[in-house]
């Protein structure tokens, strides 16, 4: 088949530290420092404000539980297309690769990378968000183009000719850019933890309204939460380059969410060491103003570089397991048939890095991005659903097939992340009804590719050519 020899194609280097690494970068980008506003502002109260991170974590974990078993029963570079089109036929598993490649994988590149550009302004003026360098009217509309967006351009390019050079570098930069933020929330929680503490935290004080008041808002400040560990699934994507993926690959999504949940946690308790719940509702940074209010001026610059590199890392590793979404997709005939290559000196699919790179910068400098990817909020949940569900489907269509690793708490786990996932998409639903409407039809739009792709084209060979 095409997807085994494109396996063979690949180097398997990836172990279960740079699978935790890849977890864990693909995790914490900006949201830590920007979210717990968001919640602060529905819950006024620290201690309820742990309990939504605690139970964010929680069914983050379910959600990598139960991909982990779908990882190891297939270990191949392409993750959720792979469990998609193996449950429920080919059309589900290409929808899902041609909304990633369109808008969730770009388009999340492209926000990440303007992320990064944003907090490298605060550093270097050029590369301000307000640093305008290009204003070209466009009938009724202006396109403009500012030091942000060309950072995010320079970050986007070079982590991809990074990553091209083959999985050695590309994983190096990311594990480095990993452990470098690693070390630089860890300096903060350690500082947070030691200085005097600002306000006394109330952890325990009841919050009025009662218990249907309590649940409305745990269930708005919980859709805040859950879109910040987004990625804890990432590293499913490179399974393909797991020397071991029936045990890295398990492991790797579960030891990195853990991590993750205890360092949000940490750092959750910092903030309301450092901030009332009323300051930290109107606090636009979060992170700088807590660190600033513990430590001065010069622990909040501390934080906006920790951000800095927090962007660039969570960038390294979306742009290393997103790129190898394509290639499998290429060898079934329903995506650029270029694409499928897979690099004969550095064993990447280089073509598949480049094309996403093209597209990501499209959408950075356009500067639509933002707007497409919350029409695709909906459709990302649904697909989730949709995957979570095939390992139910797969326990009973391939009964007798290996599985090196079960879900823990089979059903409940995997019930309870499917359970959490529908409340998001009925709460995205409500309050973006003309978003997620939206959503689908850029999920459609995929319909007449696909088609055309199946009249024309047959699973092709990936074996590269010297």
């Amino acid at each position: 088949m095409a997807d085994d020899e494109q396996q063979g194609e690949l180097e398997r280097r990836l172990t279960t530290r740079d699978a935790t690494l890849l977890t864990i970068g693909s995790i914490v980008g900006t949201g830590i420092f920007l979210t717990t506003s968001d919640m602060a502002r529905q819950l006024p109260h620290a201690g309820w404000i742990l309990v939504v991170w605690l139970a964010g974590g929680l069914l983050s974990l379910a959600g990598a539980l139960t991909y982990g078993e779908l990882g190891a029963l297939f270990p191949r570079a392409g993750g959720i297309y792979h469990y998609l089109k193996e449950a429920y036929g080919p059309l589900p598993g290409f929808l899902y690769g041609w909304t990633g490649f369109l808008v969730i994988m770009s388009g999340g590149n492209a926000a990440i990378a303007v992320g990064s550009g944003t907090y490298l302004g605060a550093f270097v003026p050029f590369f301000a968000v307000d640093h305008v360098l290009v204003a070209l009217p466009v009938g009724a509309w202006t396109w403009t183009l500012n030091g942000a967006q060309v950072a995010a351009v320079a970050a986007v390019i070079g982590l991809t000719a990074i990553n091209a050079r083959g999985l050695v570098a590309g994983a190096g930069a990311q594990n480095a850019l990993t452990w470098i933020k690693a070390a630089a929330i860890g300096f903060l929680v350690l500082a947070g933890f030691l200085l005097p503490a600002r306000v006394d935290p109330e952890w325990t004080a009841p919050l009025a309204g009662g218990a249907g008041s309590l649940l409305g808002l745990l269930g708005v400040a919980a859709v805040s939460a859950l879109w910040t560990y987004d990625g804890w699934y990432g590293a499913t994507f490179s399974a393909g380059e797991m020397r071991d993926p029936g045990r890295s690959l398990p492991r790797g999504l579960v030891y990195g969410t853990l991590a993750v949940t205890l360092l949000y946690l940490a750092v959750n308790v910092v903030y309301a060491r450092a901030l009332s719940p009323a300051e930290m509702a109107a606090s636009a940074r979060i992170g700088e103003d807590a660190a600033a209010a513990l430590a001065g001026a010069f622990a909040a610059r501390w934080v906006a570089a920790a951000i800095l590199f927090s962007t660039l890392g969570c960038l390294a590793s979306t742009i290393l397991y997103s790129s190898r979404l394509y290639a499998p997709m290429a060898a079934d005939g329903v995506f650029f048939r270029f694409v499928a290559r897979i690099d004969p000196v550095h064993r990447v699919p280089v073509r598949s890095l480049w094309l996403q790179a093209a597209w990501t910068v499209l959408l950075t400098v356009s500067g639509t991005f933002e707007q497409l990817y919350t029409y695709v909020v909906f459709a990302a949940l649904l697909f989730h659903v949709a995957t979570a569900g095939a390992l139910f489907v797969l326990r009973r269509k391939l009964p007798d097939a290996r599985r090196p690793y079960r879900v823990w708490g089979y059903p409940w786990t995997p019930l309870a992340f499917i359970a959490a996932s529908l409340l998001l998409i009925g709460n995205t639903l409500v309050a973006r009804p003309v978003e997620s409407v939206a959503g689908l039809a850029l999920v459609a739009t995929g319909l007449p590719a696909y088609f055309l792709w199946r009249r024309r084209g047959r699973p092709v060979r990936t074996r590269p050519r010297g």
